[in-house]
């Protein structure tokens, strides 16, 4: 399939370029158009969030996408993983060190890659970006990956409504941002919607990524831990890597946990917990990676506000826990609400 728009390196330049990447790439005044001419051409790269790969979650589903595209387009693919303490300056360099090499689509996993992507954008207007969870860039060769999580959260919240014992049941989130205030909302209101006698307690585990709220799944075990005490028994996260704590926690007072963005009942690394996962809200973040490197592979760039929600398919909730597919009422109601949220009769608060 031939390829278009790509950017590439020289042979020769390969090595020292390498070498900058792992220090988070070159300078910023680096790139020209001059460097663009007669250089092979190279695909998909993506810089992960906080938590990195390996997260069970956002990062690791970030990646699928990325494993499908170098499989099916057979082309060169790299993910670079984060610095502790890095800053936007560090972020730009990763992007723009990427672009040099001649990866083509490249893509920030995550919306602290905001100010870098749109740097580097303005920088290479040639090489196609993305970044995940951000929309204010809006740039022609940048495609804003949103989702509609409040969505899917909503039905989480149904879920839990639905299986609570105890009419008490968490919301863990990892930090106190606007992004993970509309899993909060939708949660919240598919709990009061379908059991208005339920409450709902929540927690934010930092007031900022670099607290550790997405990585730490120490805090995130502690803040279950605490809601089940006060006899909480399903707690819904969206923390990141600190989720895997609080997955933890509640299979170890044997109580419901929902898990976030992938299914994360057929993840691996927390297979000794899955007894205890009853279902995940989902975003396909994997599809959404791999549709952009399509788009570019195909000579038509995706750029400006893509959006996931319930009527695309993008979010969801996920059903792979039998018992949890298998509770007829429970799946009703499930799909009572998402049609209703699809029609538009149902309105899922955002904060």
């Amino acid at each position: 399939m031939r390829r278009v728009s790509r950017l590439t390196v020289a042979g020769a330049a390969t090595a020292s370029l390498a070498l900058a990447l792992s220090a988070c790439g070159g300078t910023s005044t680096e790139a020209s158009s001059q460097d663009q001419e007669g250089k092979s051409d190279k695909g998909l790269a993506i810089a992960y969030d906080v938590g990195g790969k390996g997260d069970q979650s956002f990062n690791d589903a970030a990646y699928a996408g990325l494993r499908k595209a170098e499989k099916e387009f057979g082309y060169e693919t790299t993910d670079v993983e984060p610095t502790e303490g890095e800053t936007d300056a560090d972020k730009t360099q990763r992007l723009v060190s990427l672009a040099k090499q001649g990866y083509n689509p490249v893509i920030g996993v995550g919306y602290a890659y905001a100010a870098a992507v749109k740097e580097a954008a303005a920088k290479y207007p040639d090489v196609t970006f993305g970044i995940v969870d951000d929309s204010t860039i809006q740039a022609e060769n940048v495609a804003d990956l949103v989702f509609s999580e409040e969505q899917a959260s909503y039905l989480a919240g149904v879920a839990a409504a639905k299986a609570t014992r105890t009419n008490t049941v968490g919301f863990v989130g990892g930090v106190d941002i606007p992004l993970i205030h509309k899993f909060e909302a939708g949660f919240k209101q598919g709990v009061e919607d379908t059991n208005p006698k339920a409450k709902v307690l929540s927690q934010y585990l930092t007031q900022t990524a670099e607290e550790g709220g997405f990585s730490s799944p120490d805090k995130g075990k502690t803040a279950a831990e605490s809601q089940i005490e006060k006899k909480a028994d399903v707690v819904y996260q969206a923390a990141g890597l600190s989720g895997q704590g609080v997955i933890e926690a509640a299979a170890a007072n044997k109580v419901w946990a929902i898990g976030v963005d992938s299914d994360q009942y057929e993840q691996q690394a927390l297979a000794k917990y899955k007894d205890h996962i009853l279902t995940s809200a989902t975003k396909d973040v994997a599809k959404a990676v791999y549709n952009l490197a399509k788009s570019v592979e195909d000579g038509k760039p995706e750029s400006g506000i893509v959006r996931g929600d319930l009527k695309t398919g993008e979010v969801g909730l996920a059903d792979s826990n039998p018992r949890f597919k298998d509770d007829t009422e429970l799946q009703q109601a499930i799909e009572t609400a998402k049609e209703k949220i699809i029609s538009g009769e149902i309105k899922v608060r955002t904060s």
